[in-house]
């Protein structure tokens, strides 16, 4: 099967800041690069900081993180760092006449695939929660499309958060789509024993859609919120291959063995395949994953 050399980058994305966070995103690249990564995965909202809220309203905010997309694709190739496919979130809008009952300018959360120096693709996500600590139906309009591209002859589909939670949607469809990795883009905030239900989720999402799943999230404070990070990656058997440190900014590598994809520039459920690169990559020696310490719940509340 082809090999793949993945990377999340669980970083502390400060919201407000899309001009430091773009540079902060460049440089986990670099670090991503430098460790061999073929594909590296950057948290939701990474561009802006989780959450922004009334700032997603706001018109030259919009401007502003869509900017930055298209100047990371750009500085990344004139970095040298073309070839690398990066995965990450920021804040976009639908340039459309307003609508009795949409949020004003329609603001998309999204995630963007970085290649060769352009936005390869976008994914926009589906269910936006609005319970306890979230309010995003508030603040943007649901994406209703899957999205899907190929590494290294490898199919890979894109989703974001509370994608993962519901039951439905984007993440159920990968079942049977000859998709070889699932990548969950998250700003999934801290409560406590999450830790473990966050696992068992991924977990069944994974042998459900008998797929492997990369899950990346942020790490930091925003307001009341506390983001742990537990970024991991799940075999579509439910193995858990790596996992992340709590509450620290890191670079998880994980070396996978994927199902090649089949010669179709569609899934099975028609939904197009941007396709990025096409051979498997060289064969090369793996790395065992790297599994971190959970603290105890003492230390986890403390850490917190």
């Amino acid at each position: 099967m082809p090999q793949l050399r993945i990377g999340l980058a669980q970083m502390n994305a400060v919201v407000g800041d899309i001009a430091g966070n773009l540079e902060s995103a460049l440089k986990w690249c670099a670090q991503a690069a430098e460790s061999g990564c073929h594909l590296v995965v950057l948290p939701e909202m990474v561009l802006t900081g989780y959450p922004v809220e009334d700032l997603a309203l706001r018109k030259s905010f919009q401007s502003f993180s869509k900017s930055a997309a298209e100047q990371l694709a750009h500085r990344l190739k004139a970095q040298g760092l073309g070839d690398l496919v990066v995965v990450f979130g920021y804040l976009d809008s639908i340039a459309e006449t307003a609508k009795l009952g949409e949020p004003i300018g329609k603001p998309l959360n999204a995630a963007a695939v970085a290649f060769n120096g352009e936005i390869q693709a976008r994914y926009f996500k589906h269910h936006l929660p609005n319970y306890g600590v979230f309010d995003e139906y508030r603040y943007f309009v649901p994406g209703t499309e899957s999205t899907a591209i190929r590494v290294a002859g490898i199919n890979i589909v894109l989703s974001i958060c509370e994608d993962i939670w519901q039951e439905g949607g984007p993440v159920a469809r990968v079942a049977g789509q000859d998709a070889g990795l699932l990548l969950v883009l998250n700003g999934s905030p801290f409560e406590v024993n999450k830790e473990d239900e966050r696992f068992a989720l991924v977990k069944a999402r994974a042998i459900a859609a008998n797929t492997s799943i990369a899950y990346v999230n942020l790490v930091g404070g925003q307001d009341e919120l506390v983001f742990d990070g537990d970024s991991m990656v799940v075999s579509n058997t439910g193995e858990l291959l790596s996992r992340a440190p709590m509450f620290s900014e890191g670079l998880l590598v994980t070396d996978l063995d994927l199902p090649s994809a089949a010669l179709s520039d569609t899934l099975t459920d028609g939904t197009p395949i941007k396709v990025l690169s096409e051979w498997p990559v060289s064969p090369y020696a793996p790395t065992k994953g790297v599994i971190a310490q959970r603290p105890n719940d003492v230390e986890l509340q403390y850490q917190a």
